[in-house]
């Protein structure tokens, strides 16, 4: 097994079920080098994420994640107009709890699984909490989900239908998180952090291997969501790890999104910080990107500043008119998962520039 590392103080420590951050607070990263890439290799594996489970840090003989998959990952990569062919849309979507986290979310619980755990604990606005409650249901494993007690219902009915525990939280998201890890510490359980457990981006950098195999090189340009980092941290890894193995010849330009009302990240950026100041969530319709405090700022902004990329807001109005557009368009994505269209619509595109998009919530877990 790995271990894991300290981004701050740069200790390591073994990788136990209920270790979640460094005694100084730091949050955890995993000690492992580039992993060697072979392509060949890929074929010999089911077509999901896991045709990729040798860049993973599981034992190479681990066989654990045929018990856990669901056939997650390998989401179409489409065009998403005639008259812009260079711009694509991923529609992770189509994934079996119908958001991007299950790429995530199966890879933790494997982890999860491997540790012999019984009981996780998970904070979440939604997606999260539901894709953790499916796969701990499919690994028998215990669950209780923190959300807000104004999450969408439509998210709420999903994570009770998996046999997952609810425990409701009056307050930002970040009184949930806290709520959440107070009971992590009580209890003494796993906790299963898209935020904080680092395996979890084991699973969303398959983003960008999927990427590479559907374009047979990459993008120019990725236009990512950004609360917590979940999926941005994940697109620059998997680009990453490509890029070392001489796979590809350059990073794509990450892109991030914020909502104007709830965007520190774009604030430090802008500001030329390193790490991100907490803000005053305003209150946005992208409720699964209103993170006023992301853990990982430091991460984030120098994924976005290493592809020499940029940040763009997005007001309200501009969220509801995106998801309109896109709906036009035959793709029917939730509130948040909108602001990546409008994003889209407000950046500055050179001519023949390739733009990839993500979807990644349906439509229907939100009003």
């Amino acid at each position: 097994m790995e271990q894991f590392i300290c981004s701050n103080c740069g200790s390591k420590h073994e990788i136990t079920p209920t270790l979640w951050k460094c005694e100084c607070g730091g949050v955890l990263d995993i000690a492992k080098e580039t992993p060697e890439i072979d392509v060949s290799g890929w074929d010999a594996y089911p077509n999901s994420l896991w045709r990729y489970v040798q860049t993973m840090p599981f034992k190479k003989d681990s066989k654990t994640w045929e018990g856990v998959t669901m056939g997650e990952g390998q989401s179409p990569l489409i065009v998403l107009d005639s008259e812009v062919p260079d711009t694509y849309v991923k529609v992770d979507y189509m994934m079996p709890t119908l958001s991007f986290k299950d790429r995530g979310a199966a890879v933790l619980m494997t982890l999860a699984k491997e540790l012999g755990v019984k009981k996780v604990i998970a904070d979440s606005s939604g997606n999260a909490g539901t894709a953790i409650a499916a796969y701990a249901a499919r690994c028998n494993i215990s669950c209780d989900i923190y959300l807000s007690d104004t999450t969408s219902p439509k998210k709420i009915d999903q994570v009770k239908a998996h046999g997952a525990t609810i425990k409701a939280v009056r307050g930002t998201r970040e009184d949930i998180a806290a709520a959440a890890q107070r009971a992590v510490d009580e209890e003494g359980v796993f906790y299963a952090s898209h935020v904080y457990n680092p395996y979890f981006y084991e699973g969303t950098k398959t983003y960008a291997y999927e990427i590479y195999e559907q374009l047979n090189g990459v993008p120019d340009s990725v236009i990512v969501p950004v609360g917590n980092g979940t999926l941005l941290l994940g697109v620059y890894y998997g680009f990453k790890e490509l890029f070392e193995n001489a796979l590809i010849e350059k990073m794509p330009k990450i892109v991030a999104i914020q909502a104007k009302h709830c965007a520190p990240l774009a604030e430090a950026y802008r500001n030329g910080e390193e790490i991100a100041q907490p803000v005053v969530n305003e209150g946005t319709l992208a409720e699964g990107i209103a993170i006023a405090a992301p853990a990982r700022s430091r991460q984030i902004l120098e994924a976005v500043r290493h592809t020499k990329g940029t940040f763009i807001e997005i007001e309200e109005d501009e969220i509801l008119d995106a998801r309109a557009e896109l709906s036009g368009k035959g793709f029917y994505v939730e509130v948040t998962s909108a602001v990546n269209y409008a994003g889209y619509l407000k950046y500055e595109k050179h001519p023949g520039e390739k733009i990839i998009i993500p979807l990644c919530g349906a439509g229907i877990k939100s009003k």
